[in-house]
């Protein structure tokens, strides 16, 4: 596996799990806990979640819960400019993704908010654009597994055989974007995006078949429906779920956990080491 990614100069190490912190920038995130609006609010959050060490901090100003709101391109780019003042102006060594399937936005936030790594949720299926963007910002891409829309991916949870599905997916963009001399990608298989309750704890079982890529793992599962529906809870009560997933995850050859709550995931990293597990 590539053991590091280049954000702008600065080489990242993945050769030991990381954290991604998630800030959200809207009010319609599934998890009330991660939405932030104020300048005050983000500032505390992400001071936070660098405390508890984040190595990443993942901003996202367009909800992609199932059957969100859409937001136009305009509105994303605000909420990305307001939090990029915020961290920019307060911890400028922080590394930061932008969560978006636009390429206009990521352009927005590499070039003018000072962003050094795009997450987008579509692996490129949403604006054709972006593979050629990325290969042009000369930035880390996190490709993630869907089908359809947020609005409409729910729709689009048949396979024939889910596993052949995803890894083709991502065997066909890895090579285009290698094509495009584009080097520092991250696959995320996309827990929750076209994947109904059954099909993600399948996809967890098998995760360590991603490994046959030779590139980084990462996984979002924090507080998500294949959790909370599985145990009879909430997103608020979804914590100790979390972090179960996310210790098997780690099992598994994870190398980059996405969360919300950035404390629980390092001890879980921390503990896998100890005990040799990773």
């Amino acid at each position: 596996m590539h053991s590091t990614i280049n954000c702008k100069g600065r080489l990242i190490d993945l050769s030991k799990p990381l954290v991604m912190g998630i800030v959200n920038i809207n009010d319609d995130s599934f998890y009330a806990g991660s939405r932030c609006n104020t300048e005050d609010v983000i500032m505390a959050r992400v001071q936070l979640q660098l405390h508890e060490g984040a190595s990443i901090i993942d901003i996202g100003a367009y909800s992609t819960r199932p059957g969100c709101v859409d937001v136009s391109p305009d509105v994303e780019m605000e909420r990305i400019a307001l939090a990029m003042k915020v961290i920019n102006g307060n911890f400028p060594e922080a590394i930061v993704s932008v969560d978006t399937f636009r390429a206009d936005v990521a352009r927005f936030a590499v070039e003018e908010c000072g962003v050094s790594i795009v997450n987008d949720i579509s692996g490129g299926t949403l604006d054709d654009r972006m593979f050629a963007t990325i290969a042009d910002l000369h930035v880390p891409y996190i490709m993630m597994h869907i089908k359809g829309t947020p609005q409409t991916m729910q729709q689009y949870c048949h396979y024939d055989n889910m596993m052949d599905e995803i890894i083709k997916f991502f065997a066909e963009r890895v090579e285009r974007l290698k094509l495009l001399g584009v080097n520092d990608v991250i696959i995320d298989p996309g827990f929750g995006f076209a994947k109904d309750l059954e099909q993600n704890y399948q996809l967890m079982q098998r995760l360590d078949e991603f490994k046959v890529f030779g590139l980084p793992i990462l996984v979002g599962i924090s507080r998500k429906s294949m959790i909370y529906k599985l145990l009879g809870n909430t997103p608020n009560d979804a914590l100790n779920g979390t972090t179960v997933l996310n210790t098997i995850a780690l099992t598994k050859g994870a190398n980059i956990l996405r969360v919300h709550d950035v404390q629980p995931a390092m001890e879980a990293i921390r503990i896998c080491e100890k005990t040799g597990l990773i």
